[in-house]
């Protein structure tokens, strides 16, 4: 039974943070009980990523710092009041392979469970991405808030975009919170408008003269580049392709426009009949196809000189087959060598300096760890890198919270890049915590 007590201020309200990045969670969780008067500590961070250490120390006091929490037992667990964990997401986000609890991240979860029955703390907060919810139907979650039930606490869940507590990047997230008191709600935190990248941009920073950006900045204007992709993917009216500006070679309007057409006849279904594969969204195409699309006397000439740029390169079609791997099958792409070569378009967007131009009055993408290094930001009559300080304003880190250690070169920082594209979005931490610090402001509890 918990003990109910009349002053909350001369408790200390005990959490551990596990899987604790860059410590995101923790400073949302620590301002929003300071905002009523509730003093936390912090008894023990878990983390294992060696760069993520490095910051964790160089931001955190730590009274107790452990690496691989599965092997962590609890009674090595000090007594706490609250739980926060954004556990591994890579098992059941879209950019993964969504095995969930068939990955040895998803089952991550199951350490949480572990701590939480052990240890029976008044509360706990989970972030994971917003693929959780529709995972195998719907099923892992509600494997998860089952377990959270069965041990008895209250539990509410929400996803929750970033742009809606006020920052100017697009972050979807599942916040599931739980108290052994009283069931939070998360539907009554209050929305607020999106700030515009322009308001948290650095200005008068280092541009970069390249190659790259002398030829972009010599086709376009650079107004124009705003919000734009740089890929030699499909990416309709705001994408740019690489030989829109002759990065690897000019290119003649004629060339643009068989580039064009063989983009979209690619797509098409009959080829992969006509050359005996499975239909896959991008085949190589041979002369002949071709020409039946686009006529010219000189059409190899043409197409040839595209692949000497590189803009496309001259394959074998891609079949599919199905392989075992540990028992299981799982199928892939390997090319049909006993099919004629075609003609195929070269993709790859972080094959380029930079994937996208961010919109100075818009907001950002999600942003990922693969390719935060290759955001660029126009700054003044040029264009540059995404700096670290402006990465921490996306996820709304504080002003005082640094990542000096990685400012030294191309390699460390892109180690820094690395943990803000795992990072939590840290108003959203601070409101949900403030949700559960409510229960405990008005009924408070004694700390474990």
């Amino acid at each position: 039974m918990t003990l109910r007590i009349n002053n909350s201020n001369n408790i200390t309200y005990k959490f551990i943070d596990i899987f604790a990045g860059m410590g995101g969670m923790r400073l949302g969780f620590e301002e929003a009980f300071s905002a009523f008067g509730l003093k936390t500590k912090c008894v023990m961070t878990s983390e294992l990523k060696a760069h993520a250490i490095d910051i964790l120390e160089d931001n955190f006091e730590h009274e107790l710092f452990v690496g691989d929490i599965t092997k962590v037992t609890n009674q090595e667990i000090p007594d706490f009041d609250f739980l926060l964990g954004g556990f591994p997401c890579q098992a059941f986000s879209s950019a993964g392979n969504r095995d969930g609890f068939c990955d040895t991240r998803g089952t991550l979860f199951f350490e949480i469970e572990r701590i939480l029955k052990a240890k029976k703390p008044h509360g706990f907060i989970l972030e994971n991405v917003e693929g959780l919810v529709t995972h195998d139907k719907g099923k892992t979650l509600k494997v998860i808030l089952q377990s959270l039930n069965n041990l008895g606490y209250k539990v509410d869940w929400k996803v929750i975009d970033s742009t809606d507590l006020g920052l100017p990047q697009s972050r979807k997230r599942i916040y599931i919170v739980g108290s052994l008191d009283k069931k939070v709600n998360l539907f009554s935190i209050k929305q607020t408008s999106p700030k515009f990248f322009e308001e948290i941009q650095e200005k008068g920073l280092d541009v970069i003269d390249s190659n790259f950006t002398q030829k972009l900045l010599s086709h376009l204007p650079i107004e124009s580049l705003y919000g734009k992709a740089i890929k030699d993917k499909r990416g309709g009216e705001n994408n740019i392709h690489s030989w829109d500006f002759g990065l690897k070679g000019e290119v003649t309007e004629k060339q643009k426009t068989l580039l064009k057409q063989l983009f979209k006849e690619r797509r098409k279904k009959h080829w992969a009949e006509k050359i005996g594969i499975v239909w896959m969204d991008g085949m190589s195409l041979t002369l002949e196809q071709i020409a039946t699309f686009f006529e010219d006397e000189n059409l190899e000439e043409i197409l040839d000189d595209l692949v000497d740029k590189g803009y496309l390169k001259f394959e074998h079609p891609k079949e599919k087959v199905e392989i075992v791997v540990n028992g299981s099958k799982i199928s892939r792409r390997e090319y049909a060598i006993d099919k004629p070569k075609g003609y195929n378009i070269v993709t790859g967007k972080l094959s380029f300096e930079f994937s996208k131009i961010l919109d100075p009055k818009g907001l950002t993408p999600t942003l990922v760890a693969s390719d935060m290094e290759k955001l660029g930001v126009v700054d003044g009559k040029g264009i540059r890198k995404l700096s670290l300080r402006e990465g921490l304003r996306l996820f709304g880190y504080p002003e005082s919270y640094s990542l000096e250690i990685f400012e030294k070169n191309a390699t460390t920082k892109r180690k820094a890049f690395d943990l803000l594209g795992n990072t939590v979005a840290v108003p959203v931490i601070r409101e949900v915590s403030r949700e559960l610090a409510k229960i405990y402001k008005d009924v408070p509890v004694t700390s474990l």
